[in-house]
């Protein structure tokens, strides 16, 4: 691996490692554990040598030897319940960690607003929360505390051995640094193929999603074919990576045993030659008994066995840096500015929203959409966002949203700036709807109670009477209660967009934000959306952007926006008598058609 990768490897390991904190206890339990059966691990091994060395050399009889055997199976027993609490110890560290990482995951993705969902595939956010975060589980579950046994356990034998043996003590320890050394030779190669492996995999979940959401228009066209034969060459690619993956994991274990095999034959080659007489050092001026021999014999194996486990969980470590990797890439996104939170009452109604020489420019495209835009909206006041396509009109919204954050100038609620309010204070006084009603999988009750989770069912049927639902929903065979699918499916356009107005209602703040309510429906189910609009609008603050003048001409005022800033400010009749941007724009053949 090149030293870029590496570098850039280091802020994952940690930010892995401060994770480790949230699952201390059970860590430390896994490794106190399987520290407790190294021991007993020892005192097998002994009771091995001894009951071997008292039948085959001492022969004594065997009734003098069953409180041995007692004592030894009972040291295997302890093992086995030690082994498994290890585990338990090590699962519940795996899935404490997964749990707050996944919960912080979705709460970033929650504050960071769409503005992520821009940048990002949806379908590599959802491989992302899933698939990247199971992947941090063997490394809290398996390495870490392996990474403890690594050190104690052959440390404690060598202890145990260099008094027996001061040859086979120093012929373990001086090849045990061979197996950490060549597990991180090769576990560095498999750390770059395992982040290069999570990049395929959220390429491969974003192009499938985007594949399934768009089948009906694939189908249309007649490319469904063709995407089927791309999503089976990402598949394919995605299968050599991983048996590349798959192939250094292999090669590493094969190098281990090898190592681990040599050593071992090593210490089984001095104590044979030493039995022979060969060899008369190493023990100390007397020569070895067999049971000693033996003692050291059984050792010798299981010396090795926490380093080359250590080696086998090398992986894990390797899998959980590159899903890292992309998890900080979601953390590490700026969030809009937000102080601490004042008090709701700062916010309540009535609410004038103040909007003072506001700028903005995407990052990725610096020159402004807008500059200096100053206006103020006052309590009961309905306001009509005017203009072209792409001048800002739905990106004053998404502003006054919290979802992007100004270049210049500020806007402030009541005379308190919007930063330094509370995101869900202040999204709590706004009710919203947009020109593409999002609905989920779930019934038409559930979709209507997203706009207030708190509300009983005859709240939302009242909800859904004011904006016109149950004209359709009561002719379905299980009302309200009739599920639809994701996006509305099942649903006309006009239907989705009145469930979505039934949000609305349902909502009851004093801010409504309207962004193309009547965009692309049918002359009837406008004139229905368009009478849900007015009762809703009764008593409220209004913001709409529209290109449908027509429902908007008794509106208070109408903001044209145009060439970077506000063209001109005032109510329908002044403005068209004008004859400025607003006349203008509405004699387009485009614009025609929709005010017409």
């Amino acid at each position: 691996m090149n030293a870029a990768s590496t570098h850039s490897s280091k802020p994952a390991l940690r930010w892995l490692l401060r994770r480790a904190r949230t699952a201390r206890l059970w860590i430390v339990l896994s490794v106190s554990l399987g520290f407790g059966s190294g021991v007993l691990l020892i005192t097998q091994a002994a009771l091995i040598a001894q009951l071997l060395q008292a039948v085959f050399i001492d022969a004594r009889p065997r009734s003098e030897l069953t409180g041995t055997f007692v004592l030894f199976a009972m040291v295997v027993a302890g093992r086995a319940l030690m082994a498994w609490g290890r585990e338990m110890a090590g699962f519940q560290a795996g899935a404490r960690v997964r749990t707050d990482v996944r919960r912080d995951l979705l709460a970033h993705m929650t504050a960071a607003g769409p503005a992520l969902t821009r940048q990002e595939q949806t379908g590599a956010l959802a491989s992302t929360v899933v698939e990247q975060v199971e992947a941090l589980h063997n490394f809290f579950a398996h390495y870490l505390p392996q990474l403890g046994l690594a050190v104690l356990i052959p440390v404690s034998i060598v202890a145990v051995v260099f008094p027996v043996s001061w040859t086979a003590g120093a012929i373990l320890a001086g090849t045990a640094p061979l197996i950490p050394l060549f597990m991180v030779l090769i576990g560095m190669g498999a750390e770059s193929i395992s982040q290069r492996q999570f990049q395929a995999l959220s390429r491969m979940s974003g192009h499938f999603l985007d594949v399934l959401q768009g089948l009906p228009t694939l189908k249309r066209f007649r490319r469904s074919k063709a995407e089927a034969e791309r999503v089976a060459k990402v598949s394919h690619d995605y299968r050599l990576r991983t048996m590349s993956v798959l192939r250094v994991a292999f090669l590493s274990s094969a190098v281990l045993e090898f190592f681990s095999s040599v050593s071992i034959a090593l210490v089984a080659v001095y104590l044979g030659t030493h039995f022979l007489g060969y060899i008369d050092f190493g023990s100390y001026g007397s020569p070895l008994t067999l049971g000693a021999g033996l003692f050291i014999l059984v050792l010798a194996p299981d010396f090795y066995l926490p380093l080359r486990e250590l080696g086998t969980h090398y992986h894990a470590r390797a899998e959980a840096a590159g899903a890292a990797e992309a998890i900080l890439q979601i953390l590490d996104t700026p969030l809009p500015a937000q102080a601490a939170a004042v008090d709701t009452a700062g916010i309540a109604k009535p609410i004038e929203i103040v909007f003072d020489e506001v700028g903005f420019a995407y990052a990725s495209r610096p020159p402004y959409l807008f500059q200096n835009v100053s206006f103020t909206v006052r309590s009961g006041e309905k306001l009509t966002l005017a203009g072209a396509s792409g001048v800002g009109k739905s990106t004053l919204l998404d502003l006054l949203m919290g979802f992007e954050q100004p270049s210049q100038g500020t806007i402030t609620i009541n005379g308190t700036p919007l930063p330094r309010i509370s995101h869900q204070d202040w999204r709590n006084q706004l009710a919203w709807v947009g020109q593409q009603p999002l609905l989920f999988y779930g019934s038409l009750h559930d979709n209507i109670r997203l706009g207030c989770l708190e509300a009983g069912a005859p709240a939302i049927r009242a909800a859904a009477r004011a904006a016109k639902v149950l004209e359709f929903a009561d002719r379905m065979p299980q009302g309200l209660d009739t599920p639809v699918g994701e996006k509305g499916h099942r649903l006309s356009r006009g239907q989705a967009q009145r469930v979505a107005l039934a949000r609305a209602f349902l909502a009851d703040a004093p801010l409504l934000l309207l962004d193309e309510p009547t965009a692309g429906l049918d002359a009837a189910n406008e004139r229905l959306v368009v009478e849900a609009i007015d009762r809703l609008s009764h008593g409220r603050t209004v913001i709409m952007v529209t290109h449908r003048m027509a429902n908007v001409r008794d509106n208070d005022r109408i903001l044209t926006l145009a060439g970077g800033g506000i063209a001109e400010d005032g109510c329908y009749r002044d403005l068209m008598a004008a004859r400025g941007p607003l006349f203008n724009l509405l004699q387009s053949p485009v614009e025609a058609r929709n005010h017409g």
